[in-house]
């Protein structure tokens, strides 16, 4: 048992599993079922996908006492789908490795830390409230959806930052889990069967062909999509990470991992955000804990394998949007109070944040990075001195 373990950080663990499965467990499936693979291979993929997400995360978090959580490529799942047509399973492993290789890579030469010590606070938070914009939108935009149920949750939300602020979004989760069992909202034509995944090793073969379509892509949009906001994630509430040490964790478990179906695994970003927000623990020192709970899930939920994840596609849409996003509100508010803090920087945080909500992607490239790129011209264009901010910011 962790020693001062409080309610707080098993929700925020429990909301992070379930946004994390809940985000991206249909992709993944569509992704599985382009390689044709079969019921063992699939449960394959998710036994090795929750253990290495929870195991790596566990490490990092207990390792450096930081809310360090790992996912795997949700960007690059939806990849998946689109260039595995015609490679066989085996290529595709293949091509996970090569992919693996090159995260470990640069973990080990840290060139990926030494470029995220060089973004200003004002971009890097501007960039973070871009990305978790959408989840604090959802609880609106889920009204249309079921006005009952999220009208409650919010009331709820607001009562208890009032009154019982530690409690906000454990009361939220209560609450909305109560209303949907008295409406009946729960779907009740999902199936599944609690068993124990057992993981199946493909032998792995190379191709150019994958290689390029598919590994050289994979690693791409897994180090701008997913590591650089996990990055930022983490250091808009207050951490410095261990970026060079993360990614060779990340990427040796995917090397270790690839041949039983684990393609990518990199630092997480939104539910990172969720264990890493006040929500999680008011002592930033002991939020790590929210992070070992949420590992010590994936874990548990890799290893019943995919039949378990019925047990996430239960509660309706707007259950676990709500949550989401209220469990997020604070943070979204902290870093667009920090990116708009600095005059100097205003208007270079307002084009990072705009283009990162804008969800664009050019050459397979999405909408942080380039994020990042336009806030940094924006800032250099309108610098006085003209010198270089991304060197003088820091």
């Amino acid at each position: 048992m962790i020693a001062g373990l409080k309610l707080s950080h098993l929700v925020s663990g429990s909301i992070a599993v379930l946004v994390g499965y809940t985000g991206s467990v249909a992709i993944i499936f569509q992704a599985i079922d382009k390689l044709g693979a079969t019921q063992l291979q699939a449960n394959s993929w998710m036994l090795v996908l929750g253990l290495g997400t929870g195991l790596s995360g566990v490490a990092l978090s207990w390792r450096y006492r930081m809310p360090i959580l790992t996912a795997w490529s949700t960007p690059g799942a939806a990849l998946l789908v689109i260039g595995l047509d015609g490679i066989p399973m085996s290529e595709a492993i293949g091509a996970f490795l090569v992919c693996g290789a090159l995260l470990t890579l640069t973990g080990l030469t840290g060139w990926f830390e030494k470029l995220s010590h060089l973004i200003p606070d004002a971009i890097a938070s501007a960039m973070l409230a871009g990305i978790l914009f959408r989840f604090g939108l959802g609880v609106f935009s889920s009204m249309e959806e079921d006005m009952a149920l999220v009208a409650v949750m919010c009331l709820t939300y607001l009562a208890g930052k009032r009154w019982f602020s530690r409690y906000a979004i454990p009361s939220v989760l209560a609450t909305g889990i109560f209303f949907c069992w008295i409406a009946g909202a729960f779907h009740t034509d999902v199936e599944f069967a609690f068993s124990i995944a057992r993981p199946v090793f493909v032998m792995p073969e190379f191709s150019m062909a994958a290689l390029i379509g598919v590994g050289l892509p994979l690693y791409v949009v897994t180090m701008t999509s997913q590591n650089m906001p996990g990055i930022i994630a983490l250091k808009s509430a207050g951490y410095q990470p261990p970026v060079s040490a993360s990614m060779t964790v990340t990427g040796m478990t995917t090397v270790l991992l690839a041949p039983f179906g684990g393609f990518a695994f990199n630092l997480a970003a939104i539910t990172a955000a969720i264990c890493a927000g006040p929500e999680a623990d008011a002592n930033p020192l002991t939020r790590y804990k929210a992070a070992l709970i949420a590992g010590a899930f994936y874990c548990l939920v890799g290893l019943l394998g995919a039949a378990v994840i019925g047990l996430f596609l239960i509660a309706p849409k707007a259950l676990v949007v709500s949550v989401a996003g209220l469990a997020l509100m604070n943070t979204i508010g902290t870093s667009l109070n920090t990116a708009l803090l600095q005059s100097g920087q205003r208007e270079a945080a307002l084009v990072t944040f705009m283009t990162t909500v804008s969800t664009i992607s050019f050459f397979g490239i999405g909408a942080p990075v380039w994020a990042l790129l336009f806030g940094a011209a924006t800032s250099l264009a309108l610098s006085k001195k003209g010198v270089n901010p991304l060197i003088s910011a820091n």
